[in-house]
């Protein structure tokens, strides 16, 4: 059937483009002339398939899971948290990071484009924009961290492998090179490894500040941080091709010291109790409010998805690429790397309770987005031969973890201005970020650094991200609609979308994020150690960072030209004119295949149909 003969085509639910009331059906070719054309320069491509795919496992793979993953996991009671997180990865993480490769690879769109699906929600990408620039910020200051340390790594002995007389104020301090039993003390004051106060002491500063104070940025982190910023502007000029030679080695080369670090840590004395505890689901848990709101927030961070990284990257794609096998490659490998760094530090942690005689690990060591900096050092401390060469590799890998995180969000910020201002410059975009990145980031490299981490991660990253995915899941998956998803998909793929992936974002993971998010707001623990009033002004950041949803909402409503204002609604909530694949020779092939579409057959109705042929076959023999 043509498309001339097809009523269906003509409306916008089965054809995905805005049809004119009383308007004659027109034939694909007629309507493909009154498509906006696409911009002449054509979208920059990856040059490899495996390009994207290991620039994809360097954003998603990457600090959010080796940095992130534990301490949260530690902060949420180990096993408790586990259970949690995995049910969400599979409601929620793999369901999403489909979606937006698919969305982003389909349309050739950045982040905050790709809502001309549906005008009236591209505030959600704006929205989503201001939790990547916060990301970024503190990101850039973990890595900063990490060069601190490396640099340090270079002294004989490692500087944190034996307690210093200024630091034990207050502590009974443990040189974290003694593999030996525990010291006697004779006082009630804590125990402290020595890489714990190297920490808080010489790196931060934190353990000198005194009760009400700020502090003031220490020079040597600040360093760091300008070095990151300046090597990450130059890595950004080169453009996506780019980064996407440098992800081969990005990718790759942390998984060699992971897991030459685990075996080595998997044989510490105490390990065992501390992996117990990791893996010891505590079904109680399952109840706690705060557990999984952590869950899907570490969800986002490991997967990066939500933030537009994924669908800035997916938009580079050539248009037939296999996005379905790459997104299922990186999801489990993602889950296994965040297990891997869990199971590491929780073995470290429990080696820590062996030496210091505690079975309370909070005691241990202080829950907080320093625990990778406390627990992966004393371990390093203990190693026999070349210590400094692990210590060296270690925080090597978290710089090249973090660069590939950090570059990868960054490229959406780009690629969203890109899409929105053609003739912006790339370099001069690129260099005020970096400016901007680095001035923001000085806030993160005061003694009081970790808790300023903690205090933008809850309102500016973790409640913005989960409210903005409930509206990215609304805006592609009930306006743009499950059945326009899956025939994108049939045409792009050439395959059938499964009732599980379409239940899911239809119904499962909106309704569980909604439910998380409601509960969350209502019973969630706030960042301790802050004063009231920074919380008001933390709720005005989580509001302010959502205000562009309605904004955008209103102008695409007030563009329209429709008579009502429900009509008005209605209308910019449909597709543009020019929504679909960038290419002119394949959006004509997509309007002729929405002209004729017709859902795949499942497995199941095809069996059922070769069993009916036969039944009759058998029959007339009869």
């Amino acid at each position: 059937m043509s498309g001339t003969d097809n009523p269906g085509f003509v409306t916008s639910d089965d054809g995905g483009l805005p049809a004119q009331i009383g308007a004659k059906p027109t034939s694909p070719s007629a309507q493909l002339e009154k498509l906006e054309k696409p911009p002449a320069a054509e979208r920059e491509k990856w040059d490899k398939g495996v390009e994207f795919l290991m620039s994809c496992i360097a954003l998603s793979v990457g600090l959010g899971n080796v940095w992130k993953f534990p301490s949260t996991a530690f902060r949420n009671g180990g096993g408790a948290f586990v259970i949690p997180y995995l049910i969400v990865l599979l409601v929620v993480g793999r369901p999403i990071y489909y979606l937006e490769m698919m969305m982003g690879q389909f349309s050739s769109r950045g982040s905050v484009k790709v809502y001309d699906v549906s005008p009236i929600m591209r505030g959600i990408g704006i929205a989503q924009m201001v939790s990547i620039c916060v990301v970024i910020v503190y990101y850039a200051a973990t890595i900063a961290t990490a060069i601190r340390f490396f640099v340090a790594s270079f002294g004989s002995p490692l500087p944190w492998a034996s307690c210093d007389v200024s630091w034990t104020g207050g502590f009974n301090c443990v040189n974290s090179s003694n593999t030996g039993p525990t010291p006697a003390f004779n006082n009630s004051l804590p125990v402290k490894t020595s890489a714990e106060l190297y920490y808080t002491h010489s790196v931060t500063g934190e353990g000198l500040l005194t009760a009400g104070e700020f502090g003031v940025p220490d020079w040597k982190l600040t360093l760091c941080l300008l070095f990151i910023w300046v090597a990450m502007t130059i890595m950004m000029v080169k453009g996506i091709r780019g980064s996407g030679k440098v992800a081969y080695f990005l990718a790759l080369f942390p998984y060699v010291v992971l897991i030459s670090f685990a075996i080595y840590a998997f044989t510490l004395e105490g390990a065992g109790q501390g992996l117990k505890y990791f893996i010891t689901p505590d079904w109680d848990q399952l109840l706690n409010a705060d557990v999984w709101k952590e869950a899907v927030s570490q969800c986002f961070f490991s997967l990066s998805i939500c933030f537009g990284g994924v669908i800035a990257f997916s938009s580079y794609n050539n248009f037939s690429n296999n996005i379905y096998r790459d997104a299922m490659i990186i999801s489990w490998l993602d889950t296994f790397t965040s297990l891997l760094s869990g199971a590491l530090v929780f073995s470290i942690i429990g080696h820590l309770g062996h030496l210091t005689n505690e079975t309370d690990y909070t005691k241990v060591v202080k829950p907080g987005s320093g625990l990778t900096f406390i627990t992966y050092p004393d371990a390093l401390a203990k190693f026999e031969h070349v210590p400094n060469l692990f210590a060296l590799l270690f925080f090597f890998m978290l710089l090249t973890l973090g660069v590939g995180s950090c570059t990868g969000l960054i490229n959406s910020v780009l690629t969203a201005l890109h899409d929105s201002t053609p003739r912006l410059k790339s370099w001069k975009t690129v260099v005020t970020i970096g400016v901007l990145g680095f001035a923001l980031g000085l806030l993160f490299v005061t003694p009081s650094g970790s808790k300023m981490l903690d205090y933008f991660d809850y309102y500016g990253v973790q409640f913005v991200t989960l409210t903005s995915a409930i509206f990215e899941l609304f805006a592609f998956c009930w306006l743009y609609g499950i059945r326009k998803l899956t025939r994108d998909i049939q045409f792009m793929l050439k395959r059938r979308t499964g009732f599980l992936w379409r239940f899911c974002w239809k119904l499962l993971t909106p309704a569980m994020l909604i439910v998380v998010l409601i509960i969350g707001l209502v019973k969630s623990q706030r960042p301790q150690g802050i004063d009231d009033v920074y919380h008001v002004l933390g709720w005005c950041i989580y509001v302010g960072a959502l205000v562009p949803i309605p904004v955008w909402a209103w102008f695409a409503i007030r563009k329209r030209n429709e008579s009502s204002l429900k009509k008005r609604i209605v209308a910019a909530s449909k597709p543009l004119s020019d929504w679909g694949p960038e290419s002119l020779e394949v959006r004509k092939q997509y309007l002729e295949f929405c002209s004729n579409y017709q859902p795949m057959d499942s497995r199941w109705t095809r069996l059922r149909r070769v069993l009916h042929r036969n039944d009759k076959t058998y029959r007339v023999s009869v």
